[in-house]
């Protein structure tokens, strides 16, 4: 693997300590195992000049100025752009936004995954946040790939996104899977309805790219973290009951969030159940009726639930009840509990993940 050198940009007027940003760099930037250094630029012109000589990653910050925020999108290919604050997406542009300083991290650890397994970002609906990240097997497979979906969490909130489940995507890849890794309109935008809508729409893209990708589409594997986790269950249930489209062999939650009517009652996520489907139980009673995966049973797809135990205490106890609930339902169910935080579950260097791998290959017989 080649060196990386990876630059982050910072344009005029932002307003963050200088100090504090370049050991935020110094540290991820450590954690990755690529070199690194912050960089200010006095004006857009500058900032211009920077990305014109160098090939390696950059994230640009562009902050406030209005000549620095009208590069953005610019030069889409190689950067990695990213808002301290909360900002619309940019159309074109590899843009996160509204996470905090904490949030850079996020935004290196996006543009080292791109360089080191670029992906083919491939759109399907006209709206900014309606793609998929396709990334192929890394090595040569003997026939057509089987594919893995995957579906961020979030708690279902714009300022976080798809680059979440990088370091996943390029490890599927590497184990002979096609990964999808799916944006998809949130809630707090566009309302509950567009969300669902485009999980299923962005799984069903899969019928138009499987001859050109080479997809296998009888073994699709969705799998989702934390609020995805519940948006996996419900499109792969969804899809099961569907008279024609692909169907999910396997569906696999990542310390997901399966009692959303008692999460509502528990407040969990500070509101956001209640916030995602626009009320409770009570006042959007088709909402939680459809989308509850404890009141979707039996879901008729196999499941695989993997959770960490120091993770959220309610996300251990509904995970549990979920298992449990569903096997008395009928449904093909195992339930993977192992020592690991809510991040676990998505680090490829992690038992619990080596060990949902296992089960996920043993279940498709790889």
């Amino acid at each position: 693997m080649s060196a990386v050198r990876l630059t982050v940009v910072t344009g005029p007027g932002l307003v963050a300590d200088a100090g504090l940003l370049s050991s935020l760099v110094a540290t991820t930037c450590a954690e990755l195992d690529v070199t690194g250094e912050a960089v200010a630029a006095a004006s857009a012109d500058e900032i211009r000049s920077l990305l014109a000589t160098t090939d390696q990653p950059v994230v640009v910050l562009p902050g406030p100025t209005a000549p620095a925020r009208a590069l953005i999108g610019a030069r889409p290919s190689g950067v990695v752009w990213y808002d301290l604050t909360v900002e619309s997406p940019v159309p074109g542009a590899v843009h996160l936004a509204g996470r905090g300083l904490s949030g850079l991290a996020w935004a290196i650890r996006h543009a080292v995954h791109r360089r080191r397994a670029p992906a083919t970002r491939i759109a399907y609906g006209p709206d900014p946040d309606q793609w998929g990240d396709l990334r192929l097997p890394s090595a040569s497979p003997t026939g057509p790939a089987p594919v893995a979906v995957l579906l961020h969490g979030g708690f279902w909130r714009s300022v976080w996104g798809a680059d979440l489940m990088d370091a996943l995507a390029a490890d599927l890849a590497r184990r002979g899977y096609a990964s999808w890794n799916l944006e998809y309109r949130r809630p707090d935008r566009h309302g509950w309805d567009a969300t669902t809508q485009d999980v299923e729409a962005g799984i069903n893209a899969l019928r138009d790219l499987a001859a050109d990708w080479s997809l296998d589409l009888d073994r699709i594997v969705v799998f989702g973290h934390s609020a995805g986790g519940q948006l996996a269950l419900r499109a792969a249930a969804d899809l099961a009951r569907r008279a024609s489209g692909p169907r999910v062999a396997l569906a696999v939650s990542l310390a997901g969030v399966l009692d959303l009517t008692e999460g509502e009652r528990r407040y969990l996520g500070d509101g956001a159940v209640a916030a995602a489907l626009g009320g409770s139980p009570a006042t959007a009673p088709r909402r939680y009726a459809e989308s509850d995966p404890m009141r979707r049973l039996p879901a008729g797809v196999p499941t695989l639930l993997v959770q960490g135990t120091e993770d959220s205490l309610d996300l251990v106890d509904a995970n549990r009840r979920y298992a449990v609930a569903a096997a008395d339902a009928g449904d093909e169910v195992r339930h993977l509990e192992q020592p690991g935080d809510h991040f676990a579950v998505i680090d490829p260097a992690s038992t619990i993940w080596q060990d949902t791998m296992a089960a996920v290959d043993d279940r498709l017989g790889r």
